[in-house]
């Protein structure tokens, strides 16, 4: 159409905008990607799960990344400080409830032909992807803040400052990929904090520390690791980023967050200190970045597209990233997005209508993120129950890998809320102790 500047007008450059460009600039629809920072820039959130090969194979990244030299991540483990005398209540264990373990190559997985994945550096994966993006044809701008989206046109105007110049660009339609900022979310009021999870993080990096010093077996020193606290809901990630870097984080409730006083670095310390086996070693290894706090971790939208529009990745939804699914959900979020934004542009039709594909898998898949996430906190226990029991192991492989996208609910998802509903419903059962402060409402229509 000569009537508009690009087709698609993209705002946002992270995992989500980049993948979405390189969808659309294959098939021809032009795109502009406007990026508010200049890459490389610093984000937390550092490991891929194994759904993000097929997407990074689509778009031709996938060699780009894997010869980038960051370090392959083979499987996951849980740690818990909890005694093993918990009664096994008929599930089949091998480690007790004290750890539990997966690798990738246990289970297939469409389109994946490699047993790994990748423990990124954020900044350097982002700006692999947006450069490929631009690669492929599409048009993208850093350091561009955009201010403001008019809808009321049949072409959208996409308004942003250039120095002291307001400059506006018409589209055929806007994806909305600016992450947690929720550009068209604030704008149109569209963002909903989440009533349950209200995490927060403080998280640094640091060289020299001992991987293996919680691991059941000395092989998954590089595997990601999440290390729950006797601390209520708070737990620590630890995620490889070089040969001896690796980024480690406490996530705990808003409420203990507020209690550090913005003393970061203590209450880190403190949250750490309650594990003695890992803040010995943590306290071996040496600090190479701030600590750094994040928050808003979870909030869901009203609307996730509209007529002309549509949100993709955390836009559109961020869950508690305990599962490492935050760049996962924002790369096929876009995959899922494009093709309904190449069969509208083919019809020449962008009404909200034609996004109803996208809308509700989107929707499902992050609805069963959710429930698994919110049964994790209600009862980890039960998790490491169901990853050690060869009956159920594999079923929530699947869902570890991110493979949420078919129309049916996990089997093992349905078996784990039947079980956590027995343990709530009954003071006398043997795990009810161990039942967790958090309770999402998993069947409101928006988490």
């Amino acid at each position: 159409m000569s009537d508009v500047d690009f087709d698609i007008g993209i705002i946002g450059g992270g995992p989500a905008g980049s993948t979405i460009a390189s969808y659309l600039s294959q098939t021809g629809l032009s795109c502009v990607v406007l990026e508010s920072a200049l890459f490389p820039r610093p984000h937390v959130g550092e490991s891929l799960i194994p759904a993000t090969t097929p997407v990074l194979s689509d778009i031709g990244a996938l060699p780009k990344v894997d010869a980038a030299g960051f370090p392959r991540k083979y499987g996951a483990a849980w740690t818990s400080s909890a005694e093993s005398r918990i009664p096994a209540m008929g599930f089949q264990l091998s480690h007790g409830f004290r750890a539990a373990e997966v690798l990738f190559s246990e289970r297939d997985q469409a389109n994946v032909h490699q047993d790994y994945t990748y423990h990124v550096d954020r900044g350097q994966f982002d700006l692999l992807l947006l450069q490929h993006a631009e690669s492929l044809g599409a048009t993208v701008y850093e350091g561009i803040r955009v201010k403001h989206v008019d809808m009321e046109d049949a072409c959208p105007q996409i308004t942003f400052t250039l120095g002291r110049r307001e400059i506006g660009l018409r589209v055929r339609m806007v994806v909305d990929a600016s992450g947690r900022s929720t550009f068209l979310g604030r704008q149109f009021r569209l963002k909903v904090p989440d009533p349950v999870f209200n995490q927060y993080a403080i998280h640094s990096w640091f060289d020299g520390f001992d991987r293996s010093a919680l691991a059941v077996q000395p092989d998954q020193a590089n595997f990601i690791f999440i290390h729950f606290l006797p601390v209520t809901d708070t737990w620590v990630w630890q995620i490889p980023i070089t040969e001896s870097v690796t980024s480690v984080g406490v996530v705990t409730q808003k409420k203990n967050f507020a209690a550090a006083r913005r003393d970061f670095e203590g209450f880190f310390w403190s949250c750490v200190d309650s594990r003695p086996e890992l803040a010995r070693a943590l306290r071996q290894s040496r600090r190479v970045r701030p600590f750094r706090p994040e928050g808003d971790y979870s909030y869901a939208m009203r609307e996730i597209c509209g007529d002309r529009w549509l949100l993709v990745g955390d836009a559109a939804r961020f869950v508690d990233p305990i599962f490492s699914s935050g760049v996962s959900v924002a790369m096929n979020s876009a995959r899922l997005a494009s093709y309904d934004i190449v069969t509208a542009a083919e019809k020449g039709d962008f009404g909200k209508k034609a996004f109803e594909p996208f809308e509700s898998k989107l929707r499902r898949a992050v609805r069963n993120w959710y429930e698994f996430i919110s049964i994790y906190y209600r009862l980890n226990i039960l998790f490491t129950a169901f990853v050690a029991d060869p009956r159920y192991r594999l079923d929530v492989l699947k869902m570890l890998q991110g493979n949420v996208y078919d129309d049916v609910e996990p089997v093992a998802l349905t078996k784990m809320r039947e079980i956590t509903r027995q343990v709530e419903q009954n003071p006398d059962h043997l795990w009810h102790k161990h039942l967790g402060t958090l309770r999402a409402p998993a069947q409101a229509p928006l988490f």
